[in-house]
């Protein structure tokens, strides 16, 4: 599947679960009630990966923070890494302008495809974009139970003659609060400085 079609292929499905429970999909930016616009969603849950060095992590070492989630997968040829150079970007502006915010957010790159994802490609990926970036793997079943918590779809496309494939996967950021509840999508697709903007709207 080409880039593109790929990231038609996605988006329905990301909307298809968020419009289940909030009734349509408008998830970021102002709000008309001024409330998170993912408040209430039933989007997150407790998980159990593996970082780097092949360190248990999970989702309750993070409470008391706010966390940035992405799912995706370090083979992924270029919506992945993309859109984590503009989070990354985009976070590093937050950062500089409030870095005692910042210091309770904690930007989190969850795999997709733990065939090939090792801690140790894992962590070289993230590494790519920032230290900050804290970036898990796990079992199979690990990854299914936090995809699902997530409402996160993610698929094996089919493999080449030299054995290679791509995954389908819903593209979404998600911004959690101190508790893990769900607040917004952070709006990626606007550029770093549109997602300073969001960061700093609803992190305080």
């Amino acid at each position: 599947m080409n880039p593109s079609a790929m990231i038609k292929h996605m988006f329905p499905a990301l909307c298809l679960p968020l419009a289940l429970v909030l009734a349509g999909c408008e998830m970021s930016g102002d709000s008309p009630t001024g409330k998170p616009p993912l408040e209430g969603a039933r989007i997150g849950g407790p998980f159990t990966l593996v970082d780097k060095n092949g360190k248990t992590v999970k989702w309750s070492d993070f409470d008391g923070r706010y966390r940035i989630v992405y799912f995706g997968y370090a083979y992924c040829p270029d919506v992945c890494p993309f859109d984590m150079q503009k989070l990354m970007q985009g976070f590093a502006k937050f950062a500089k302008a409030h870095p005692d915010l910042a210091d309770d957010v904690q930007p989190i790159f969850i795999t997709i495809d733990p065939a090939r994802d090792t801690p140790q490609v894992i962590g070289e990926f993230t590494s790519a974009f920032s230290d900050r970036l804290l970036g898990l793997t796990g079992t199979n079943d690990e990854i299914k139970s936090a995809a699902k918590a997530f409402g996160v779809y993610y698929a094996k496309g089919k493999t080449s003659p030299g054995g290679g494939y791509l995954m389908d996967h819903t593209r979404g950021t998600y911004l959690m609060g101190r508790k893990g509840e769900p607040i917004a999508l952070v709006p990626i697709d606007g550029g770093p400085d549109a997602v300073a903007a969001d960061l700093a709207k609803w992190i305080h």
